[in-house]
């Protein structure tokens, strides 16, 4: 396409999906901008990312950072208006399932200007899930739905989607992990935490899942 491509990101999941998009753009030589809504802003959450993923620096920075959900949707849809509109992109790409996904296809829709989902379709069946409501309502609002796997064309077929606004493209997440394989040193991990040769590793994050010690 022509024109302008603006990518909103804000948390660390966001980061490493946009990485490979934003890269393939930048080889094709498209005019580019990169916003990041600071909804996750300290180092090990942000900005390290930047570095270690070769992600340029963003072109703005909202700051918008923690609070409720209502709280910081408000702030994202204020500051995000103000930013599509100084930008004028030609295209809205958003990431994920998070409130400045949300909040950027919101704003965008409402400014008349197409957005962009990459991982669309993706459900838990939960609407007790924030992310859950985000997923539903973005794929909605969005006219370009990039899915990951071929269980989530299906979901967004029984939602109702039309097929021409589909494309299955793969998971970004995997271009990532693909491109940073060199990197990766598990003997001084292993030596870093004293770890054996064999072991597991875990990572548990969302509220259902940590919040509950029984669980």
């Amino acid at each position: 396409m022509n024109g302008r491509v603006l990518h909103v990101v804000g948390t660390r999941p966001n980061f490493v999906k946009a990485a490979p998009v934003v890269a393939a753009l930048r080889a094709t030589g498209h005019d580019q901008v990169l916003v990041h809504t600071g909804q996750h802003y300290d180092e090990r959450m942000s900005q390290i990312f930047f570095r270690e993923l070769g992600l340029p620096a963003p072109d703005t920075d909202l700051g918008v950072g923690s609070g409720s959900h209502a709280r910081q949707t408000a702030d994202l849809l204020v500051a995000l208006e103000g930013e599509l509109l100084a930008r004028a992109p030609a295209l809205v790409v958003v990431y994920g399932d998070v409130n400045s996904t949300l909040a950027a296809a919101l704003v965008a829709a409402k400014l008349g200007i197409p957005v962009a989902h990459v991982e669309a379709g993706l459900r838990s069946f939960d609407m007790a899930m924030p992310e859950e409501v985000n997923r539903h309502l973005v794929d909605q609002l969005a006219e370009l739905l990039f899915v990951t796997s071929p269980e989530a064309v299906g979901h967004l077929a029984r939602e109702g989607v039309e097929p021409g606004r589909v494309h299955f493209v793969g998971n970004p997440m995997i271009d990532t992990l693909l491109t940073h394989l060199e990197h990766f040193d598990p003997a001084a991990a292993r030596a870093a935490h004293a770890l054996p040769e064999r072991y597991g590793v875990v990572t548990l994050h969302r509220p259902a899942n940590v919040d509950d010690p029984e669980a």
